[in-house]
């Protein structure tokens, strides 16, 4: 028997890196995950794994789940991911917002599409998957609701800053979207609290080296597949969806949390 025998799970941003792993240690502790993403087909070979690929993962591990075409930029394929889950299973418990995209460039040379990208997918994508998830979790009695934040939420504080905070990349827009995340997920855990679902915030405590961190020093033609797999962050959403829904509103962080439940640490402690 699992601690979360008997509950519904859906991953969103699960073909690869985090959330497939995320969505593996749901699936091994007994929830029914249905596997969100775009990629049905491996394109690129710096970005190994499918929605097929995951879901096959955790049936050979014993477990049942389903892959689900979901594009996090699309309202519509939001509703009919959430709706094959319902029809599938019955019912939502568990919703992990795990997409997530860098764009490059600077403020002057960001293009805007770029711009729109980030937003549409950092920012509204995890906004529309809780809209549409809330109503059916009412149905269920309650629910978690997880979204994924980063250390990169961490304000820079004031200057004058150092050459590598001068420098930094990758997070032009990335971090200010992550902090957005975390003070609407607040927000939304106090409006719902009353009718039983929880919404908390979950980021790796130190990096994790998966294949979309790795993408863009990673040679296309003759890419290193050396990547880490996240153990805390998978042992972590467990332990938070096995608590009651007045667990929420939390801002944490994954090898802290297993810390502090006395669970052992799958990697280094910061």
């Amino acid at each position: 028997m699992g601690s979360l025998d008997g509950k519904v799970a859906l991953v969103a941003g699960a073909s690869r890196g985090i959330g497939a792993d995320i969505a593996k240690y749901l699936g091994a502790a007994g929830a029914k995950v249905a596997v969100g993403a775009r990629t049905e087909q491996q394109r690129d070979p710096r970005l190994p794994g499918t929605i097929h690929s995951v879901v096959q993962e955790i049936k050979d591990a014993g477990g049942e789940g389903m892959p689900v075409v979901l594009d996090m930029r699309q309202s519509e394929s939001i509703q009919n991911a959430i709706k094959q889950v319902v029809d599938a299973y019955g019912k939502l418990d568990i919703l992990v917002n795990n997409a997530a995209i860098f764009v490059p460039g600077n403020l002057e040379t960001v293009e805007e599409r770029h711009i729109n990208l980030s937003l549409e997918v950092n920012v509204r994508s995890y906004i529309l998957a809780m809209r549409y998830a809330v109503p059916e979790m009412r149905k269920a009695g309650g629910g978690h609701i997880i979204n994924i934040s980063s250390r990169g939420a961490f304000p820079l504080g004031p200057g004058p800053y150092t050459e590598d905070q001068q420098k930094r990349g990758g997070d032009i827009f990335y971090g200010g979207e992550k902090i957005g995340l975390e003070h609407f997920s607040q927000r939304m855990a106090a409006m719902y609290q009353a009718e039983n679902i929880s919404v908390n915030v979950l980021s790796p405590d130190t990096g994790v080296r998966t294949p979309g961190n790795r993408m863009a020093s990673n040679s296309r033609e003759n890419p290193d597949l050396n990547f880490e797999t996240a153990d805390d962050m998978g042992q972590a959403t467990v332990w938070i969806c096995e608590q009651p829904g007045t667990y929420t509103g939390n801002i944490l962080f994954d090898k802290i949390v297993l810390h502090a439940a006395g669970i052992p640490l799958k990697g280094p402690f910061r």
